[in-house]
């Protein structure tokens, strides 16, 4: 368990690039975000978060190490789906480029303060209710569901709450910034409950998710040109959902005392196997995304 002096060092210095990332955007706020400055930005924020579980052992433990990768890897891939729904949007409501990065930047926020709410609240409901774990299984397992079969190809559609924003006189800028609030919300109530599939350890959590929303202002200019290539990460992360799933399910039985069906062992599965696999999904969806589109004209030039 973490002392309350490792959480408010980490906590602090996060917030603290933060601040700067913020300071930063609202200074460039009208400027374009370049190709290399995004590439850069990018892999600062993924060196930082590897370093971070490298050096996590010195105050954690070699265990909460392997929780955090697999979860920053988990929530990480998520947000990369959650940036291509943003660029739909951004693109639909037609906000300009130099404006871009402030609501991303904005949104961001919005979206890590909506899961600093959720995340002690489902701390809470797995700490008192242990069967908690069969709902956040099943659930994860329908969204997998709904995940797998939906077609990414559909225009976005804009809700009752963004039409009566428009025909209001609201700005682009803020109907924007409401519309990313409310994808953000929904897109948290998946991601909680993953994470929490794969470590119980609120610091883990916690930071995992921090660093896997860092620098996706950046990764969203990164990603533009490829939104037409990773034709199959959805269904990727489908599995990997569905594989988290399964994984709570099979816990919440060895939980309350279940460790057969019908003369079935259920299986313990490790975080050793857990992290493998999920490396092994997104590598395999993005070799094979590229590798599809390569010759259909949607390469990057």
């Amino acid at each position: 368990m973490e002392t309350a002096a490792t959480w408010f060092l980490t906590i602090g210095i996060l917030a603290a690039v933060i601040l700067i990332d913020l300071l930063v955007a609202i200074l460039r706020r009208n400027k374009a975000t370049s190709l290399f400055e995004a590439s850069f930005w990018t892999l600062f924020y993924i060196i930082a978060a590897i370093a971070f579980g490298f050096f996590m052992p010195a105050w954690s433990s070699e265990h909460g190490q392997k929780e955090f990768f697999a979860g920053w890897l988990t929530e990480y891939a998520l947000s990369v789906d959650n940036i291509f729904v943003f660029i739909i949007i951004l693109t639909h409501l037609k906000v300009e480029k130099s404006k871009q990065q402030l609501v991303l930047l904005l949104g961001i926020l919005l979206t890590i303060g909506i899961r600093g709410l959720l995340i002690p609240l489902g701390a809470a409901l797995i700490s008192r209710f242990a069967s908690i774990f069969f709902l956040f299984g099943a659930f994860l397992i329908y969204t997998a569901y709904k995940l797998f079969a939906e077609d990414k190809d559909d225009e976005w559609k804009e809700g009752k709450i963004i039409a009566s924003l428009k025909s209001r006189g609201i700005s682009i800028f803020t109907i924007a910034l409401i519309a990313l609030g409310l994808t953000n919300l929904v897109f948290s109530l998946d991601s909680i409950p993953a994470i929490f599939g794969l470590t119980k350890d609120p610091y883990i959590v916690t930071t995992a998710n921090i660093f896997a929303l860092m620098g996706l202002r950046q990764l969203y200019f990164l990603l533009e040109g490829l939104l037409t290539r990773l034709i199959f990460l959805s269904k990727g992360l489908s599995l990997i959902l569905a594989f988290i799933g399964v994984k709570m399910i099979f816990e919440a039985l060895h939980g309350v005392g279940i460790d057969n069906v019908a003369s079935v062992q259920i299986p313990e599965i490790s975080l050793e196997f857990s992290l493998g696999t999920i490396i092994t999904i997104l590598m395999v969806t993005t070799v094979a995304s590229l590798t599809a589109t390569r010759n259909d004209g949607s390469e990057i030039l």
